[in-house]
């Protein structure tokens, strides 16, 4: 089982002023067929690009066993749910982060795309939980995915990533399987038609 000290990897991303300012701009990395580096290979990376620092987001098709009723005991309303904690990423693997999606913008949020933010008001997430249906329109990640400045713009360059248009429903209501030959498959038709 995965011990899980609770820290907000978001919080030390992103100060609040940066989460007042920011703005929905959020990408799909999908990897490549020829990425081979273990941590990554045929995973979807949600993305945004914080006004500063380097791009960074989290794994979206990468489940794990461990349910959230066993992370998160103290709350009723997840016993009994199949809910699980999902892998963002190698980057600060005691940190928690909190994918929403709402209509109205949460506190201490970083707007990722329409309706969907990271947040990390740990108050606002405890009534979100204390909801008769408490995981809707939420997924919760361990670690999170990162990367320098020019970085992510080098592995680009060598072909790692396809970058594809991001969207709520493929984070939230698709098959997590499904999810990374869709996308690879969107991506290759796509290049293959700009090739010609």
């Amino acid at each position: 089982m995965i011990r899980i000290t609770m820290l907000l990897a978001l919080a030390a991303l992103v100060a609040p002023a940066d989460a007042a300012e920011g703005v929905a701009n959020a990408i799909f990395l999908v990897a490549s067929s020829e990425l081979k580096e273990r941590t990554f290979s045929e995973t979807v990376v949600l993305v945004t690009q914080p006004p500063r620092g380097g791009p960074w987001g989290v794994i979206i098709n990468r489940p794990l066993a461990q349910r959230l009723s066993e992370v998160f005991t103290e709350y009723e309303t997840l016993k009994n749910r199949k809910d699980v904690l999902h892998f963002g990423g190698p980057v600060q693997r005691d940190g928690l982060v909190f994918l929403v999606r709402t209509t109205e913008p949460p506190p201490r949020a970083v707007p990722v795309l329409k309706d969907v933010y990271f947040v990390s008001d740990l108050d606002w997430i405890d009534g979100l939980f204390r909801r008769p249906e408490p995981t809707r329109g939420v997924r919760v990640y361990y670690g999170h995915s990162g990367w320098a400045p020019g970085q992510l713009q080098m592995e680009l360059e060598r072909g790692g990533w396809h970058v594809v248009p991001a969207d709520a429903e493929t984070v939230f209501d698709k098959d997590p399987a499904r999810i990374w030959p869709d996308l690879i498959e969107r991506a290759s038709t796509k290049r293959a038609l700009l090739a010609h």
